[in-house]
């Protein structure tokens, strides 16, 4: 089986992890979709350093859910796989993913870069509150993250490509994810080609719902288990005995 799975904020949120756009994602009465962007780190980097370690302790704090652990799952039965993630944390790596099977395409936010040079490191332990700089360069360092306003990062943008054009996926699974941005409907739509099945996970009905073969209206920590076994099951039995 070749699968690819597209996974958004929804997926996260069920393990306490808030959105951006809910009405649980603001941040001390401040909109983060006007936080997360090169002008407000211009203006203010201290405040937006503050709100990236308050999500970064949450992060760590959260664990991963039965979504998750379901993708997971998925993963090590399918002969080719990769999930593409909106998500900027570590969910799916600690649900037991491989690294070599996911993209994250907005960026690893326990990633700190150099906002000038190629300097980049993980802080997945504590940190401290004093604003980063860069050790090679004197520069500010930044989460490293895809910001309102910036450009996916080319070499993950290839990872998906060639994934997509190495051959029609025979499912395509898009969970968690309002499908606003326009290149998740076209991975979705090109991964499928012609026989391929597109199911889609999420609560309400986005832009990708007309093109689902079937549509879960639950969350993706009830529907993807379920959906999964179910999966495998049949790939099972459709498998040859000697």
């Amino acid at each position: 089986m070749r699968g690819l799975v597209i996974t958004g904020a929804g997926v996260s949120a069920e393990s306490g992890i808030s959105t951006f756009r809910g009405k649980d994602g603001y941040w001390r009465n401040l909109d983060p979709t006007k936080l997360a962007t090169p002008k407000a780190f211009a203006r203010d980097p201290d405040l937006v350093w503050d709100w990236y370690r308050e999500r970064r302790q949450r992060i760590r704090k959260a664990q991963p859910n039965p979504a998750h652990q379901a993708i997971a799952n998925l993963a090590l039965q399918a002969d080719e796989f990769l999930l593409v993630t909106q998500n900027v944390d570590d969910l799916h790596l600690r649900a037991g993913l491989a690294a070599e099977k996911m993209v994250q395409i907005h960026g690893d936010i326990f990633m700190t870069r150099c906002s000038r040079c190629d300097f980049r490191r993980s802080e997945h332990e504590h940190e401290d509150g004093d604003l980063p700089k860069c050790p090679q360069c004197s520069a500010l360092m930044r989460p490293g993250v895809v910001w309102f306003g910036e450009k996916l990062d080319l070499a993950k943008i290839d990872t998906v490509e060639n994934f997509v054009t190495g051959g029609d996926c025979d499912l395509v699974i898009v969970a968690g994810t309002s499908a606003l941005f326009g290149y998740i409907i076209d991975w979705a739509l090109r991964a499928r080609g012609q026989a391929g099945q597109l199911i889609e996970v999420n609560p309400e009905e986005t832009w990708l719902s007309q093109f689902a073969a079937k549509s879960f209206r639950e969350p993706a920590g009830v529907a993807l288990p379920r959906l999964v076994n179910e999966l495998l099951s049949n790939v099972n039995r459709r498998a040859p005995t000697y």
